[in-house]
């Protein structure tokens, strides 16, 4: 008996997109279609237009064929991990959600009395990214909102209820890391991460809170 290949269509908080049996409690896109649906796998291309979106997993009942002829489905183990891989709350699926990032979100980042979502995906878009590979900043790990993701010799860690939790494709587990000092390399976009600090609280995967004890 022949098991399929899972597909290339799952997020990790560095931005790479990995093939994985796990789905996680998010999808979401990158603006459209970046696959070849004859073949079922990626293109050159890592995304369609700057609109970068989590979503829930059931809406109105709505069925889709993964990676078809529409979108290219992508799958976060939770937000913040979408989060971290420069998506935000979808409008549609997530109104309330994307209510209140909206709310949280920077405006000394947009044009003063000028908000729109283009606008804010602008922002978003130059904070992720540098030419095709995920921007990183520097700061503090005490200076960081819970809900930020930073990486230590290169292994992903995310900051929940002030401690590091280690990020896998299947859920979160404790970390004996100890945290550094100095500063860290931050990979949640910088305007997310201020977003976290004004309040925005992400949906987690109910590992973090067993990773943490």
């Amino acid at each position: 008996m022949s098991t399929k290949a899972p597909l290339q269509n799952r997020m990790t908080p560095t931005g790479d997109i990995i093939a994985s049996p796990a789905r996680g409690l998010f999808m979401g896109n990158r603006g459209g279609r970046i696959h070849d649906p004859e073949t079922k796998t990626l293109t050159n291309r890592r995304w369609a237009s700057r609109r970068w979106i989590c979503c829930v997993t059931d809406f109105k009942g709505r069925r889709r064929e993964i990676m078809g002829d529409g979108y290219t489905e992508l799958f976060f183990l939770d937000e913040a991990t979408a989060l971290a891989a420069g998506h935000r709350p979808c409008f549609e699926c997530r109104r309330e959600d994307a209510k209140a990032f909206v709310e949280a979100f920077p405006r000394n980042r947009l044009e003063p009395n000028a908000f729109s979502t283009d606008r804010m995906d602008k922002v978003l878009h130059g904070d992720r990214l540098e030419g095709r590979t995920q921007r990183h900043f520097h700061a503090r790990l005490a200076d960081l909102p819970d809900g930020a993701f930073v990486a230590i010799d290169g292994t992903p860690y995310a900051l929940y209820d002030r401690g590091l939790i280690a990020w896998t494709v299947d859920g979160y587990k404790a970390s004996a890391v100890k945290p550094p000092l100095e500063e860290v390399t931050v990979l949640t976009p910088e305007c997310v991460c201020e977003t976290l600090a004004n309040g925005y609280r992400p949906h987690w995967h109910p590992s973090a809170k067993t990773a943490r004890g």
